[in-house]
């Protein structure tokens, strides 16, 4: 089947890969991160001490590469036995897809090193974030998914996938994994992928 393309993807993709390419340029044309970034890293730690940090470090450890492949399978396995054949090659294009955009061609691209006094042990390049990335692709794949075959559930779905990615980006600042700019780069590439992941799950779409 034909990819179907609408007007917004372009514009969607487009202005993601210059958000990504030009925070890209900033951050890796000087060793030394940028001062906004700085700034809202040590800012954010600052509001966020105590009790509250605590949990989010909880949150962060949660969305970690285990528990998210976890969740992958099992949302691989529910389309299987659905038997829903095109959302599930959505979700496979969607989920590995970015993976390897991520680790395999970005960070290696701008080898940009993580931020200092991480509170967590955390290995690998640092821009752009793959858990923003990814949280992008994965929860707003299964969100466009669900909400077709469940359209009365598409308002909760969506909100309920935005306040987690949300509470994982924050928690991913609070750990000191990735810096602020990390994370807007990876945002950008996640939802510049899932267009394209949507461009071709569309022609299979049942009315």
């Amino acid at each position: 089947m034909k990819p179907h393309v609408l007007p917004r993807d372009w514009v969607i993709v487009t202005l993601c890969l210059v958000v990504l390419f030009g925070l890209g340029h900033l951050v890796t044309a000087s060793d030394e991160a940028p001062p906004l970034d700085h700034a809202a890293l040590n800012g954010l730690g600052q509001l966020l001490a105590g009790p509250v940090a605590f949990v989010l470090l909880q949150v962060y450890r949660l969305s970690g590469v285990g528990f998210t492949a976890v969740l992958v399978a099992v949302a691989l396995v529910f389309l299987v036995l659905k038997r829903w054949w095109n959302d599930l090659k959505l979700l496979v294009m969607a989920t590995a897809g970015i993976l390897g955009i991520v680790d395999l061609w970005l960070k290696p691209f701008f080898d940009r090193a993580r931020p200092h006094a991480k509170l967590l042990v955390v290995d690998g390049r640092s821009f752009p974030s793959g858990h923003a990335a990814g949280s992008i692709a994965f929860y707003f794949a299964m969100v466009a998914i669900l909400s077709l075959h469940y359209p009365h559930l598409r308002r909760p779905l969506l909100l309920g996938a935005s306040l987690w990615v949300a509470m994982v980006w924050v928690s991913t600042l609070i750990a000191r994994a990735h810096w602020p700019s990390d994370l807007v780069a990876g945002g950008a590439a996640g939802l510049a992928w899932l267009t394209i992941c949507l461009v071709f799950w569309r022609p299979g779409v049942r009315p």
